[in-house]
């Protein structure tokens, strides 16, 4: 939830590769199917509040959450609801796109939401809360990375998407470079890699979403324990691959 790649694959084909940097002792469910309001829902499950920050389903839609907005923001003792709810609740709606112009955010703590689309044709909105106000912008389907606020400096952030850049014209951009980029690339500097540890916060997961066709295959590593896991589906139809 704290680092995210996309990678523009032609047609309605891409791969959105995420780092979670979280508490250590934050226990996640890895990546299953679930059946939601009539909704096919496939996300990694976050134990504490339910929520997940990055999940696809059946309504031809994938989101994935970064903490903050723009800048750090000093963090209030409570919200009225989990980011991560949001996330699942975005998912399930028939359009996503009305649903966000009418969504009351007022009382959720800041964030960053990307929403990749592909009902008509393929679209990648960057929906920014910043505790205000929203800006939602469409993006171009170019590959991109990005950085929370919370965690990483503006410096730190212009430091990564040199490295990806650099990274993409001299590897390629397929599913393992990419992995091999999100869990291994840096300058041996843990506060600063893509690989992040900070004592009790570290990078604790990797998820990939990669859409070919009318498939998706996520990949998840759970870097803690040293375990990954597979999950393929198909709109309404789906399988355990691994």
């Amino acid at each position: 939830m704290c680092t995210v790649s996309f990678i523009y694959k032609g047609g309605k084909d891409f791969m959105l590769i995420s780092n979670r940097d979280e508490a250590v002792g934050r226990k996640t469910i890895p990546p299953k199917l679930y059946e939601e309001n009539g909704v096919t829902l496939v996300f990694p499950k976050d134990e504490l509040a339910g929520g997940t920050w990055i999940g696809s389903s059946s309504k031809n839609r994938l989101l994935c959450l970064l903490n903050g907005a723009f800048v750090k923001h000093s963090r209030k003792s409570s919200y009225k609801k989990s980011r991560g709810i949001v996330v699942k609740e975005l998912l399930e709606v028939d359009d996503v796109f009305t649903e966000i112009d009418q969504y009351e955010f007022s009382g959720i703590e800041p964030f960053t939401l990307l929403i990749v689309d592909w009902n008509a044709e393929l679209k990648l909105i960057e929906l920014i809360w910043d505790g205000v106000e929203t800006q939602v912008t469409d993006l171009p389907l170019v590959s991109k990375i990005w950085s929370s606020s919370t965690l990483y400096s503006v410096e730190m952030k212009d430091f990564r998407k040199q490295w990806f850049h650099e990274y993409l014209s001299q590897n390629g951009s397929s599913s393992e470079e990419m992995l091999y980029f999100h869990e291994y690339y840096g300058v041996g500097d843990p506060m600063l890699d893509l690989k992040i540890d900070r004592g009790g916060l570290k990078t604790v997961s990797i998820t990939m979403f990669e859409k070919i066709k009318d498939d998706t295959k996520v990949v998840y590593k759970d870097l803690l324990h040293g375990k990954t896991a597979e999950l393929m589906f198909n709109s309404m139809l789906a399988s355990n691959v691994k």
